[in-house]
């Protein structure tokens, strides 16, 4: 009865016994996520950013991740993957405490049983990041909190500027009516003297394939999309082929956030307006070679910035109160990674009679809005496993996948919501089976081979090139 007792206990106060009323130092950081991983050792896994020989920072510092999920430790085919990133200014310190207790929340409430919570772990995989910049916070932290002191790393750099600038990229692109993704090259990488936190973190998402992410900053109370940088390098709103879905994931953290939907003024009271506390990045003031849109053009990721409140660094005892108005948001955000599309992506070969997964083909989407179709110019690609995640917001869509050497294939979907925490349905699913080019097999026999394979995804839209089973999509892609 007693033990039972203490369990309780444990369960009501938190995992960690942590104190949340103070401000955590790197190395406490460390104990609190490990100790984390050690309460819930089947659902997290904790690992530090490596690339190559570089796995720390100047001053000897390691980013440390802790991931949640059903297989923590790898990417498993059909689980979006997550993550928020904090403290990259080591001066703006609400994200880093909010992950923190993020973190013991998660592994609190799944041992509660929390069905909810349960269904994300289980449906998603979350890589929570409370400090990219853990020298900085080293130089913030003092009895004196000078407002610039500590912002950039331990070598006076910016880290929020210090990313490959693919907006210029982008920008010619578009003028020339080119895609308006996945635009990294060995080039752009060589071209800037990038930092080693800036290294690892690009690593570290060009190898993990998120689908949706935020960047946890201080200073002002809004949640912040792309684009972040602008044509003329003035404030002008510049939005990207996703704007309207951006705004919607913006809004999708400022509502549950009451202060900040409501704040409809910037904290510098300068006259600029945050409607429904959400800002087009470069509207607001133009961020060059920022960390949001090189996720969005190096990547399949789609990431927001979100600014926790007015103080950058706010004393200990208010922490619990930045605690009570983030939650709901950060817990309905993480669920936005559910939205739109996802699937399998086949092709026939030839020499085995047989249907194999195909990486990096190229899924394009356009909305269909009175019989006409729109493209939306970025595509996302399947990673290695031939899984594809496609954000959406609601509306009816063509989904087309296209790769060198196949026919392609069209599906139509109509996405009537973005999903709240709680609904606990996953993305609509499709799986894609992509004939040759020579179609040495014809459509028919090809469905026919994908059906007698694919028995496990009999819950999901089968589409085959050449073939289209809706009579509706059928009318609309011919």
């Amino acid at each position: 009865m007693i033990s039972r007792v203490l369990i309780l206990l444990a369960i009501l106060l938190g995992i960690c016994d942590a104190q949340w009323d103070k401000h955590h130092n790197n190395t406490e950081m460390y104990k609190l996520l490990k100790d984390v991983a050690s309460q819930c050792p089947e659902i997290t896994y904790l690992y530090s950013l490596k690339f190559g020989h570089l796995n720390q920072t100047y001053m000897g510092n390691k980013l440390w991740v802790l991931a949640f999920g059903a297989n923590p430790e790898k990417h498993v085919v059909g689980i979006p993957e997550f993550k928020y990133v904090a403290n990259m200014h080591g001066n703006e310190v609400v994200g880093r405490e909010l992950l923190l207790r993020l973190a013991d929340y998660l592994c609190m409430e799944y041992k509660n049983g929390n069905k909810n919570i349960e269904w994300l772990i289980k449906n998603t995989r979350i890589h929570l990041m409370p400090s990219m910049n853990p020298d900085g916070w080293q130089l913030a932290v003092g009895p004196k909190k000078h407002l610039l002191k500590g912002r950039r790393n331990a070598k006076n750099v910016d880290l929020n500027r210090n990313f490959p600038d693919l907006d210029r990229i982008v920008f010619h692109k578009h003028d020339q009516g080119a895609r308006e993704d996945h635009l990294l090259t060995i080039e752009n990488l060589s071209r800037h003297n990038l930092e080693p936190e800036t290294w690892l973190v690009i690593n570290w998402i060009m190898n993990v394939p998120f689908v949706l992410s935020a960047n946890m900053h201080g200073g002002d109370l809004v949640a912040n999309y792309p684009y972040d940088d602008s044509r003329s390098k003035n404030s002008d709103y510049t939005g990207c082929p996703d704007d309207s879905l951006f705004r919607l994931l913006a809004e999708s953290y400022s509502l549950y956030n009451e202060k900040m939907f409501e704040n409809n003024q910037n904290c510098d009271n300068l006259g600029q307006r945050f409607l429904d506390g959400i800002t087009n990045g470069a509207n607001w003031y133009p961020v060059n070679r920022g960390m949001q849109d090189f996720n969005y053009l190096a990547t399949n990721c789609y990431e927001i910035t979100l600014e926790l409140g007015c103080k950058k660094y706010p004393p200990g005892e208010d922490l619990p109160k930045y605690w009570d108005m983030n939650r709901e948001s950060l817990l309905q955000y993480i669920n936005k990674a559910h939205s739109g599309v996802k699937g399998m992506i086949y092709g026939y070969n030839a020499t085995k009679d047989d249907i194999v997964p195909l990486r990096d083909v190229r899924i394009k989407v356009a909305r269909v809005e009175d019989g006409v179709i729109k493209p939306i110019t970025h595509d996302v690609v399947s990673n290695p496993d031939g899984d594809f995640y496609r954000l959406l917001e609601p509306g009816t869509y063509t989904v087309m996948a296209a790769a060198k050497g196949f026919a392609q294939a069209v599906a139509c979907v109509e996405i009537k919501s973005l999903p709240e925490l709680g609904d606990n349905t996953e993305a609509q699913k499709i799986v894609f089976v992509l004939n040759t080019d020579d179609e040495t097999i014809s459509g028919t026999e090809l469905a026919d081979l994908a059906q007698q394979k694919l028995a496990n995804h009999d819950a999901a839209k089968l589409r085959v090139s050449d073939v289209i089973n809706d009579e509706k999509c059928a009318i609309l892609v011919n």
